[in-house]
């Protein structure tokens, strides 16, 4: 790899990403493949002034020898010692950075119920730490790093080495640490994101309409929405960017007020496999009906977790012309795809896409609308053919995308 690249790469993450400013607290959590960007992440914070940097790194057969050696009885536990030590950061101010790739097929062969169960237990246990991120106090920022086994299922036809290579170039891209000065970059992207947030704010849409191939979908948006794009700001002003990279403008849609089909335009993976071809039917903001051509049950799993899981808590507008679609691959990884396409997450809403919704309790969101789940599950439904139309309270209508791209 290109080291003086992977040094851009850590400054944006820790110039951009979380912002790290004198005496913040950081905590990097990461997988021992992505070493060698640690180290530098971890050197850039200590130049940008961290009073402390704490790494948590963990490793695919750790994982893995868990669900193949561990008991029964582990998979409904969780343990309350790693909530306590995550909660006591947090009251703490420690900033959070993750470094990651999707486990691809790691977890094929590991049985369903297991992990159904597991992830189940980390979810309801991880409850506790909401109301510190709904905060608004807390950066947060959550990058990629190219592992074999990813690059591998993105370019098959490489051998492993260049696809790694090729994966990288691609990251980078994306990333914008190609350019010459990628923080300078990333300050000008946040301008134009920021522009069409206000614009859409200023709009103050009651509901959407969809069309394109399979969807025909009329969602309203959360009373007292805020849609926000780009860089987050904390209450103490700091700003911070929480995906790198980041494409889109999001808000909440009203959880009870969703009706008609939404067909995803591209596959996404969950639990070790991939979920392929599928669509739901919504009534009343429920999903009442869903298919897919691989795979189902995992989305069932998902939607039964709770009430809220089969319900939207946000909805996202990306041009289909954005740099990362542009690359014309799959990427098969939400962080990456998510930023290629429109799309939609089933689950929670964030407090940050209700106005106020900082100093809210979830009941008072919920009110408002938002949703309320221990899931959020993207998916994709952006393309060439997508429109997209704003309506107002007074029902005049304006055209927000138009063949995938923004119409304003």
């Amino acid at each position: 790899m290109d080291r003086e690249k992977l040094r851009k790469y850590a400054e944006v993450i820790v110039k951009v990403g979380i912002n790290v400013k004198e005496k913040d607290g950081v905590f990097i959590s990461a997988n021992t493949e992505s070493l060698p960007l640690v180290r530098e992440v971890v050197r850039a914070c200590w130049k940008a002034g961290a009073k402390d940097v704490i790494t948590d790194i963990t490793d695919d057969d750790f994982i893995l020898a868990r669900y193949e050696e561990g008991h029964d009885y582990i998979f409904d536990y969780y343990p309350e010692i790693e909530i306590d030590y995550y909660e006591s950061m947090m009251k703490n101010n420690y900033h959070d950075i993750y470094i990651g790739a999707p486990s691809i097929d790691l977890l094929k062969n590991v049985n369903q119920d297991y992990q159904r169960r597991s992830q189940e237990a980390e979810m309801k246990a991880m409850v506790r730490l909401d109301k510190y991120m709904n905060s608004g106090k807390l950066k947060w920022v959550g990058v990629g790093y190219p592992t074999a086994k990813w690059a591998k299922s993105v370019f098959p036809n490489l051998s492993e080495e260049e696809a790694v290579e090729a994966l990288w170039e691609k990251i980078f891209d994306a990333t914008r640490v190609n350019e010459e000065d990628p923080v300078k970059s990333w300050r000008e992207h946040d301008a134009n994101l920021k522009f069409y947030e206000k614009w859409l704010n200023d709009q103050n849409f009651e509901y959407l309409k969809y069309d394109g191939p399979g969807t025909d979908l009329t969602v309203y948006l959360a009373d007292k929405h805020k849609w926000v794009g780009g860089s987050s700001e904390t209450p103490d002003g700091d700003r911070y960017m929480a995906n790198i990279p980041t494409e889109e403008i999001f808000t909440a849609p009203h959880a009870m007020k969703v009706d008609g089909t939404l067909k995803a335009t591209k596959p996404f993976s969950r639990m070790g496999k991939i979920i392929n071809n599928f669509s739901f039917v919504f009534k009343n903001g429920k999903v009442v009906e869903f298919k897919a051509e691989e795979n189902p049950e995992i989305l069932e799993t998902f939607m039964d977790m709770d009430e809220g899981g089969c319900r939207l808590g946000e909805v996202a507008i990306v041009p289909h012309s954005s740099p990362i679609s542009q690359t014309g691959i799959l990427f098969k990884s939400t962080l990456f795809d998510e930023n290629a396409s429109c799309h939609f997450a089933l689950g929670n809403s964030y407090a940050e896409t209700i106005i106020g919704g900082e100093n809210l309790s979830d009941e008072e969101r919920k009110n408002l609308g938002a949703n309320k789940s221990m899931i959020h599950i993207d998916f994709m439904v952006g393309g060439s053919e997508l429109s997209i139309i704003g309506y107002k309270k007074d029902g005049s209508a304006v055209q927000i995308i138009k063949n995938g791209e923004w119409a304003i």
